[in-house]
């Protein structure tokens, strides 16, 4: 475990403008008093060399931010990232507004693993939207 305090999740991909997601989840953990940690979920058949610049780019973006970052590899983002969250006292989430809502995207599988944690969507604008529970009707 990493700390016995609570920690805020930047969920980013292995894309440059990931770092929006960085950004507001630190400004999210320090109003909250939590850690920052940052976690990529990468397929295990990729290959690593099409995105390493990505990767270091957004590894250097989490030193920045006082956040270390994980990488797991695994074929289930959703499962991986809900494990995780499990695992290491994560309070809230953070991630990008891309995937469209489908019923087996990354946030809808997400929100049926990791129901009790909060998740908050950034935009391409940098916008932070919270994401209405399905819970909550």
């Amino acid at each position: 475990m990493y700390s016995s305090k609570p920690s805020v999740l930047a969920c980013v991909s292995s894309q440059y403008d990931c770092d929006r997601v960085v950004e507001a989840a630190r400004k999210l953990a320090n109003e909250e008093d939590c850690n920052l940690r940052v976690l990529t979920v990468i397929r295990p058949e990729n290959d690593y060399t099409i995105i390493s610049d990505q990767i270091e780019y957004l590894n250097l973006v989490a030193k920045e931010a006082d956040a270390d970052m994980t990488f797991v590899f695994s074929v289930d983002a959703a499962d991986a990232t809900a494990e995780f969250v499990t695992e290491n006292n994560i309070h809230k989430i953070v991630t990008g507004m891309r995937d469209g809502g489908t019923s087996n995207s990354f946030l809808v599988e997400l929100d049926r693993k990791a129901p009790d944690v909060e998740i908050s969507l950034v935009d391409k604008d940098n916008t932070v939207f919270g994401m209405k529970r399905r819970s909550e009707g």
